[in-house]
């Protein structure tokens, strides 16, 4: 999002008036009411299919072996991996 122009000071001022504004004001007459069984069955992240970005990295021939020889598909392990790791680092600040 840093591509994103600077707000105006008008843009800047609605969101506020937005943010300030009670949610009891807020119409919600043409959305459905979510229930506790909609929230039951959700799934973080369902539709978000993050960017990827090529790079080289140098990895230990070992692991990258390691890796390989697990199956086809030793790419998308590496990047689980590696978010895996973020996620938790992120979690524990």
């Amino acid at each position: 999002m840093s591509d994103l122009p600077p707000l105006t000071e008008a843009e800047e001022a609605q969101l506020k008036a937005l943010a300030e504004r009670p949610d009891s004001e807020i119409d919600t007459s043409d959305i459905p009411e979510l229930t506790e069984e909609f929230w039951k069955n959700a799934v973080r992240g369902r539709f978000h299919k993050p960017t990827k970005t090529s790079t080289t990295v140098r990895i230990d021939s070992d692991v990258l072996a390691w890796l390989r020889s697990q199956g086809k598909g030793y790419q998308s392990r590496i990047n689980a991996i590696l978010r895996r790791e973020m996620l938790a680092s992120l979690k524990n600040g």
